[in-house]
């Protein structure tokens, strides 16, 4: 028959859309992908198209974008599956139904899996010589006798098929692979493995010695539910890594008993007789050899996904807050690089983050004592002679000795603060830092990194691997193309929220300006180095490429400092500039506080005929022109003093910085050499479901000492206070 295809029209998309997003209206959801489709980008939508799409923010967009992808491809795949099966000949209109009423990828793949294409099987050789129509007459005679069975033998036997053992071996195997690629016995035991399966790990044999640091020990004899493991995520990456690295054996487990049952069930119910017997040994051939293993994978990948989805948004959420930290302004920094043979490197950044000069000093044993008081005289004459406020200190090899040695050193005025430098040393060497900085090594080039994260941490970690910045969990373990999406989501957002300066941002910063690539970002560089800075946005037009659909996402997320046109250092559009004039004017271009409230939002929103949320945001962008919505976030924590692991005492109280976020508690800097954790019961009184609901990177929080261990360098930490310790 000829197949009914899927329709995928936008009211059928945004019907199916609306069914996964019940607190949205469907005039949300059609408004937002018709805008989609025409190109505009997410932040673009989210902060200048609010009347369109009823004030959604970002996360509801691409939440909208997502589901309807999804629809996008089950119905592409349904229609594929639909016309492969039709062009076999075999597609019914039962078929055609219950591929058309299928939810999932996975429905239509077990519907599918009868006809689709495989390697050469022993079932396929059995019907080729024609054993088929005996399997067929055995299903419709399940109580016949193993005489009555053996004279239909008989007809079969052949130069192919010489003995009835043949052809009984050739009849069970047409019979497992048929039970086997039933979409009903599948759909039901991965229904009994979500709900009762239980995931089961043991130690290879022989394989202890692969983990010294028995890592790996408590799954060694671990067994957990389906479900329990679902809300653990990190456990299931941890046995995922420990499978892979052969140490640990996994298994999903369910009751066989209950699978027979059910089968017999529903072939050959209470029929009983040698045919009947022959399908029973099918039933547990089949489960045991195609079904079990088949669907055991499949929870082991819907498991893993699971994980993976969980572990890459908690990377994404730990990416924002550390993008997002404030940035410290106007203060000249040292970045300095800890080393020991090689030394410690250092580089002086001034105000604007521009480098000014590098020095290499030998603070740290293996060192001679000359060469330890010339790093003395040359650290305190750079701090003199550039008149150096703050030193950024990496918190990698000799982290801790840099700051005894800095704090001992520096003069009173001057701070210091432990940067997190994961990823300096790959950007360091990458392309980007080469073509900044081409006369300088390597090391050189990570002290100005360090020392710029603190000025910027936006601008200076958008060139770096998010993958290397060492705020995430099994991060290198994740899906590579599924991770890489979700950086880019988490920067495009970071940067727009932001906006950046037009006439200093680099190539790097305004590839993720929305509207633009990476080609036109570079082709506003050279613009301005070729013709100078930008003094207005409407200059955005005059560089090569840059089209009008390119201009109108863009520009609002491009500020120009001092130009021509004060509206320029806003996030108000261009496209709204005539708004915005007409509400100066009626403040008589005092564009303060006072005046601006005082406006009566709704009527002027009616007289100069615009949206009452763009109207509002006019109004907050000129009461705060070239606003930066860092300034809210917490910034780095600055120190004057040092300590050491043997400092610390149960019970004392001491504020440090959240260096990273897990699905079991938060990491937090101290200012000692091993960062403390705070295991998720520690983090609040009430029950906390996830750190992140309590904690974000980059946040400076008050903690109580719990355990210190000196040997293993293991320091536990409480967030619930030193009365609760005492409980």
């Amino acid at each position: 028959m000829t197949p009914h295809l899927v329709e995928t029209t936008q009211d059928k998309i945004v019907e199916v859309v609306s069914q996964h997003m019940t607190s949205l209206a469907k005039k949300q959801i059609a408004s937002t992908l018709t805008l989609l489709e025409e190109g505009s980008t997410v932040p673009f939508i989210a902060r200048y198209r609010k009347e369109m799409t009823g004030n959604l923010d970002e996360v509801q967009i691409r939440d909208i974008q997502q589901v309807a992808k999804k629809v996008s491809e089950l119905s592409q795949r349904q229609n594929a599956v639909l016309k492969l099966i039709a062009d076999q000949g075999q597609l019914t209109k039962q078929l055609n139904s219950a591929i058309l009423n299928a939810t999932s990828l996975q429905d239509i793949e077990d519907i599918y899996l009868p006809y689709k294409q495989k390697r050469r099987t022993k079932a396929m050789i059995a019907r080729e010589n024609g054993l088929q129509p005996l399997v067929d007459w055995l299903l419709t005679h399940l109580s016949a006798t193993r005489s009555q069975i053996n004279a239909q033998v008989n007809d079969y036997i052949s130069e192919a098929l010489p003995t009835s053992e043949s052809i009984y071996d050739g009849v069970h195997e047409i019979l497992s692979e048929q039970i086997g690629q039933q979409a009903l016995f599948r759909q039901w035991l991965r229904a009994r493995l979500v709900r009762d399966g239980v995931v089961s790990t043991t130690l290879k044999r022989g394989a202890a010695e692969k983990d010294e640091q028995q890592i790996y020990q408590q799954y060694y004899d671990f067994s957990e539910t389906v479900p329990h493991l679902k809300q653990n995520g990190y456990r299931i990456l941890a046995i995922d890594r420990g499978e892979k690295t052969g140490i640990l054996s996994v298994k999903v487990t369910f009751s066989d008993e209950r699978a027979f049952f059910f089968m017999k069930t529903q072939l050959i119910k209470s029929v009983t007789g040698y045919a009947a017997d022959l399908v029973i040994a099918a039933i547990e051939d089949a489960y045991k050899r195609f079904i079990l293993p088949a669907v055991t994978r499949e929870i082991r990948q819907e498991l893993t996904q699971l994980a993976q989805e969980e572990a890459i948004k908690v990377f994404g959420d730990n990416l924002y807050h550390l993008l997002m930290q404030r940035p410290l302004k106007n203060k000249i920094v040292m970045g300095f690089d800890p080393g020991y043979r090689t030394g410690s490197k250092l580089a002086i950044i001034d105000e604007n983050g521009k480098f000014l000069c590098s020095q290499v000093i030998y603070p740290h044993k293996p060192a001679n004592k000359q060469q330890r008081q010339e790093a003395v005289t040359l650290f305190q004459q750079l701090i003199t002679q550039y008149g150096v406020q703050l030193v950024a200190i990496g918190n990698g090899t000799a982290s801790r000795e840099s700051e005894e040695f800095v704090a001992m050193h520096k003069p009173d005025h001057v701070q210091y603060a432990i940067v997190n430098e994961a990823g300096a040393s790959v950007y360091s060497a990458s392309k980007e830092a080469r073509e900044e900085f081409p006369n300088l090594h390597v090391e050189e080039r990570s002290a100005i990194s360090i020392g710029r994260r603190i000025q910027d941490p936006l601008a200076e970690l958008i060139k770096i691997d998010s993958k290397s910045v060492g705020v995430g969990q099994y991060q290198h373990d994740l899906n590579v193309k599924a991770l890489d999406e979700q950086v880019d989501v988490v920067i495009e957002t970071a940067v727009n929220q932001i906006g950046v300066n037009l006439n200093t941002a680099s190539p790097q910063l305004l590839t993720h300006i929305a509207g633009l690539n990476k080609t036109l970002a570079q082709n506003i560089v050279n613009y301005r180095n070729t013709q100078g800075t930008f003094d207005s946005r409407a200059q955005l037009k005059l560089v090569p490429r840059l089209g009008a659909k390119s201009y109108e996402q863009s520009a609002g997320f491009l500020r120009i400092v001092d130009g021509k046109n004060q509206l320029d250092n806003t996030d108000i559009h261009p496209e709204s500039y005539h708004i915005a004039q007409q509400l100066l004017e009626r403040v008589k271009g005092h564009a303060t506080d006072s005046a601006l409230t005082a406006l009566d939002n709704e009527m002027m929103a009616k007289t100069l005929n615009v949206g009452r949320e763009t109207l509002r945001d006019i109004i907050t962008s000129l009461r705060r022109p070239g606003r930066d919505g860092r300034s809210e976030m917490t910034g780095a924590l600055l120190r004057a003093d040092v300590l050491r692991i043997e400092d610390l005492k149960v019970g004392m109280k001491m504020q440090g910085t959240v260096r990273n976020v897990v699905d079991f508690g938060a990491f937090v800097d101290l200012g000692v050499k091993q960062d403390g954790l705070v295991h998720i019961s520690k983090l609040a009184q009430k029950r906390v479901t996830h750190p992140s609901e309590v904690v974000a990177v980059g946040d400076i929080v008050d903690v109580w000492i719990e355990s210190v261990d000196e040997k293993r360098h293991r320091i536990g930490l409480s967030m619930i206070g030193i009365n609760s310790l005492s409980e």
